[in-house]
């Protein structure tokens, strides 16, 4: 078994007109035993800027750590927010610094930039980036979240039908990857707010 799917984990964002939505499922697990079912894998770096850390769950909060401090030395010099491309790229930066002894981490960046234009990547857990104008994945679930993600999504949604195919995609994947589920985690960002919500399972 692969470090990366030590405890397990299921990523996804998606672009939508002039919004985006970021999900994850809530299961923290060690291999097969499941550990908690409440766990925190999407951040909010600010209003219009989420990241979403899949893999090791103990370098994910560590890497976490790391990109606030950033973010805030960042604010405190430009006194503005950063912007998702510039994000993306400290993100890469701080992975392909420690690329001889990595974070075992693959992030998912998703934001809100110039004009209100979404955002996304994901990259490795060296910081190879890979941007997407439709939607990207990351975790053990991933090959499933492709499948259903390429056929459920469609471009220029408005956030609630964003909403309802993330959740579906995400629901439907996680139910075909032993490693990861319990449910999911949903924010759905667009210029004027942000809505978060709480998905049940199939078992809950």
């Amino acid at each position: 078994m692969q470090i990366f799917e030590y405890n397990g984990s299921a990523l996804v964002a998606m672009v939508g007109k002039n919004c985006f939505a970021i999900a994850s499922d809530r299961r923290l697990g060690v291999q097969l035993q499941t550990i908690a079912t409440d766990f925190q894998k999407i951040y909010k770096i600010h209003e219009k800027l989420f990241i979403g850390l899949s893999g090791l769950a103990t370098d994910a909060q560590t890497l976490y750590q790391r990109l606030v401090f950033r973010h805030k030395l960042y604010q405190l010099r430009e006194e503005r927010d950063m912007k998702p491309e510039t994000f993306a790229s400290l993100v890469s930066a701080i992975l392909y610094e420690k690329r001889f002894g990595p974070y075992f981490c693959q992030p998912v960046i998703a934001g809100l930039g110039d004009e209100d234009k979404p955002f996304i990547c994901t990259m490795d857990s060296i910081g190879a980036k890979e941007l997407a104008k439709d939607f990207v994945v990351a975790g053990t679930a991933s090959e499933s979240l492709y499948g259903a993600c390429e056929s459920m999504f469609k471009p220029d949604m408005d956030a609630e039908e964003l909403f309802e195919t993330i959740s579906q995609a995400l629901l439907s994947s996680v139910d075909r990857d032993c490693l990861s589920g319990w449910g999911g985690h949903v924010y759905v960002v667009t210029p004027t707010e942000v809505t978060e919500r709480i998905l049940k399972g199939r078992m809950d």
